[in-house]
């Protein structure tokens, strides 16, 4: 094996962004659980809370994060046992339902926001020059979009033509 093949770039590349989601990940979490809220708890709140509506069907919930169909399944499942979200049918296709952030929700995200806004500015977007972040915000969407392509699904609030893909 080529002792240089791990200089190379690409490995660089994928080995720091690995490196900056762990740092910031472990910050976010500690945070976070000062107001009882998981990551993924509070991915799902923010999602929701983005969309129109506050709503999202439960299909594009699981596109937009890393979670699976069921996974999403018991993650509203328990948040909506602790108030947070609640389900509500989708009227054009019995199939469907939406996952709905609560008032109650909605107060634990402006609780926990401040504090995780600073960590952000702290750590992330404070760290970058405008002309640095820009680009760094453009290239994150461009592999987001290749790698997730259902990662915005019905966040436009058309819920009835939402990609088949997604």
């Amino acid at each position: 094996m080529n002792p240089n093949v791990f200089d190379d770039p690409r490995i660089t590349a994928v080995g720091l962004l690995f490196e900056v989601h762990a740092g910031l990940s472990a910050r976010f979490a500690a945070q976070l659980d000062e107001h009882g809220l998981s990551s993924v708890e509070f991915e799902v709140l923010t999602r929701l809370a983005r969309s129109p509506g506050n709503q999202l069907r439960m299909t594009d919930l699981a596109a937009q994060t890393s979670l699976s169909t069921s996974g999403v399944t018991r993650v509203v499942d328990r948040m909506e046992r602790g108030g947070l979200i609640v389900r509500r049918a989708c009227p054009s296709d019995r199939r469907s339902s939406f996952a709905v952030v609560t008032p109650s929700g909605l107060t634990r995200l402006d609780e926990c926001l401040p504090g995780h806004l600073q960590l952000i500015e702290d750590w992330f977007t404070g760290q970058l020059e405008p002309p640095a972040l820009e680009a760094v915000l453009d290239g994150l969407r461009q592999v987001r979009d290749a790698v997730n392509p259902c990662a915005t699904a019905g966040s436009n609030g058309d819920t009835d033509n939402t990609s088949d893909a997604c």
